[in-house]
């Protein structure tokens, strides 16, 4: 098997940190390099904020911002007869819940973009494996520069 050039090894470790539970060091011996090495392509590539954009969907912002409505409003359901209202702090959080709520419902976060690419490039490589990868290094470019 042909060595790998430092470009593809890159790209295998960005893969292994953003898929996989693996240490630096972890990566750095599976794919040949030094961990310093790898800490150096986490900083440049901003690996840490597209990790936390993958695994912080905005469905699942959404889903935990409901359940925190549902909670203020089962205490509030749980309270006596005539009762059974928001005090002041309740209705502001309540507020700002429903707020974020349709923030997130209606706009677009990096995340999502990373969600839709990662689905695209999976189809791709269905039908052609050099496009796929293509098509993720253009997604890499585009997606650091948005951040």
């Amino acid at each position: 098997m042909a060595e790998l050039t430092k470009e593809q090894k890159k790209e295998w470790a960005g893969m292994l940190y953003l898929k996989e539970s693996l240490t630096q060091q972890e990566i750095a011996d599976k794919v040949g390099v030094s961990r310093k090495t790898i800490g150096n392509w986490v900083a440049a590539e901003k690996w840490e904020e597209r990790k936390a954009g993958i695994t912080l969907t905005r469905e699942t912002q959404i889903t935990n911002l409901y359940r925190q409505v549902a909670e203020i409003n089962n205490a509030i359901a749980g309270r006596e007869d005539g009762q059974r209202f928001a005090t002041v702090f309740e209705a502001d959080i309540l507020a700002k819940l429903s707020k974020s709520i349709k923030q997130l419902e209606t706009e677009v976060g990096i995340s999502d973009v990373i969600s839709v690419a990662q689905r695209f490039v999976k189809f791709v490589r269905g039908f052609d494996l050099d496009k796929a990868k293509n098509i993720t290094r253009l997604f890499d470019a585009f997606i650091k520069e948005s951040l």
